[in-house]
């Protein structure tokens, strides 16, 4: 009796041993399980509250438009309309002349018996910014190009509408011709739509015989259009030109005096005639 209850205890606590192995085992496999599926979760909610971002669209080239008036030679104002009333020309009204801006000249040269010449100048500007939901400002200024090319050709009275590229005006350039009958007499007309950039121009010049003078060629008509039309885009370029600073003097004045104490504190012992206050001097602006 006394053996066998030491026997007995032993069998009992051997028993137990597989039973607290189960539950330890059971134990370790829900924590992992509940360890992947957190995991799990955190991983698809990180991956779905994540956005592709949106392309961002091109920078527009220019940024403000050139006095319409002016983007014209006067000599060529001269020679395209003689005798004209306004010889700097008339603006016309706009709201924003950074977007929108046009000027136009109108002469009527008399010859006397021989008769009179009409001539008249349009110019105008239309600049477009670039907008994230819109598109770039050139790609918007590409389909207003196309507008007004169409608006051209389908002038009211127009005849004989002709349309072709127009090369070495802008980045894209068509010029569009036509005869319109008005006020008794025949008129020749041109009209030049131009792309640069973010920017349309869109020129017409048109002409007319009086008392008995011929209707100009449409080829001289042509001609001046398009000149006035090329003068009328390098101003868009040159307008941007301008508005690009040199450094601030400032700025290289002081770069120079914290290079002249620095020499000073380390004992180079340069002289005056070597400081560069001295051998600097400010280059007198161009005129």
């Amino acid at each position: 009796m006394h053996r066998s209850a030491p026997r007995l205890s032993r069998i009992l606590a051997c028993a137990a041993v597989p039973v607290m192995l189960v539950a330890v085992g059971c134990s370790s496999d829900s924590d992992s399980d509940s360890d992947s599926k957190k995991n799990a979760g955190s991983s698809s909610s990180g991956t779905a509250s994540t956005k592709p971002s949106e392309p961002t669209v091109e920078a527009a080239r220019f940024d403000d438009l050139p006095d319409p008036c002016s983007s014209i030679a006067k000599k060529t104002i001269k020679d395209l309309v003689p005798e004209a009333k306004k010889k700097n020309g008339t603006a016309g009204r706009s709201n924003d002349l950074a977007a929108r801006s046009s000027c136009s000249w109108n002469g009527l040269d008399d010859k006397g018996v021989d008769g009179s010449q009409y001539r008249w100048l349009d110019v105008g500007f239309t600049r477009f910014d670039s907008d994230q939901s819109l598109g770039s400002g050139a790609k918007r200024a590409t389909a207003e190009y196309a507008k007004q090319v169409t608006k051209a050709k389908a002038s009211e009275g127009a005849e004989k509408v002709a349309a072709e590229p127009a090369a070495g005006i802008g980045e894209e350039a068509t010029v569009v011709t036509y005869g319109l009958s008005k006020t008794d007499e025949d008129f020749a007309y041109a009209t030049v739509v131009a792309r640069t950039g973010n920017v349309v121009v869109t020129l017409t010049y048109n002409g007319a015989g009086y008392a008995g003078a011929k209707t100009p060629s449409s080829a001289s008509i042509v001609k001046g259009a398009q000149k006035a039309a090329k003068e009328a885009v390098a101003a868009v370029g040159e307008t941007a030109d301008a508005k690009v600073t040199p450094p601030a003097k400032s700025g290289s004045d002081d770069s120079t005096k914290d290079a002249g104490k620095k020499d000073t504190a380390k004992g180079s012992g340069s002289s005056d005639s070597d400081s560069p206050k001295s051998t600097t001097k400010p280059k007198a602006k161009s005129s």
